[in-house]
């Protein structure tokens, strides 16, 4: 995989140093696209999934350089869902067979979406703590198995994807402030109340029985 990385080493070198860490060239660039995407999610505009798809691919760098690699490989997941959530947003039909709209889960959905969360994030942390040398297993499990549920109702327009965002965002503060990535902590930090504008930006556009409820 180093060697693989070998052509991007140029973006890798420290731009400046935030509170004693190098911010390299290519987290400013994936920090740009990534406050980009997320304002055309909160404005339902297709742009946002090319920006994603670039983004990813840039955090995928960073962080495997880093070491975090289940945030390097969901980078990866992300860019291929994001190619997934595209088509969505382009051709996906909804149960009633018409185009997607901004729309909320059922009951029953929401309980399907915790409960495989709540098991999938100790079967990947036990993955990473036993077949890699991540430093957080447990802590770099989480936010990649919530991020996965987060994008998946994103590309199916679910309004609950933000309130998902707002706890993947919150633990992803803590886990990049303890690797030194200053600047991704800051773009994380700014996701918390981004995310928030965006579930209230997606209410706005719900039927009016879904919105009452």
């Amino acid at each position: 995989m180093d060697a693989l990385l070998q052509p991007l080493q140029a973006l890798l070198l420290p731009a400046f140093e935030l509170l004693g860490s190098p911010i390299t060239w290519i987290e400013i660039i994936a920090f740009a696209l990534a406050v980009w995407m997320v304002l055309c999610n909160m404005r339902v505009h297709m742009l946002a999934w090319p920006l994603a798809i670039i983004s990813s691919l840039l955090y995928f760098v960073l962080f495997w350089s880093g070491k975090l690699y289940g945030e390097a490989s969901l980078q990866l997941l992300f860019a291929a869902l994001a190619l997934w959530g595209w088509w969505q947003w382009l051709r996906g039909k909804g149960e009633d067979g018409k185009a997607l709209r901004v729309r909320r889960l059922s009951p029953q959905g929401l309980a399907v979406a915790v409960l495989a969360t709540l098991l999938a994030w100790p079967a990947l942390g036990f993955f990473l703590q036993h077949q890699t040398d991540s430093q957080v297993p447990f802590w770099d499990a989480f936010p990649t198995v919530a991020s996965l549920l987060g994008q998946w109702l994103l590309a199916r327009k679910y309004q609950e994807n933000w309130s998902v965002w707002v706890l993947v965002n919150v633990v992803s503060v803590a886990l990049f402030a303890y690797k030194g990535y200053w600047l991704t902590v800051l773009l994380y930090a700014v996701f918390i109340p981004m995310s928030v504008a965006g579930w209230r930006a997606w209410a706005q556009r719900l039927p009016p029985r879904a919105a009452a409820a």
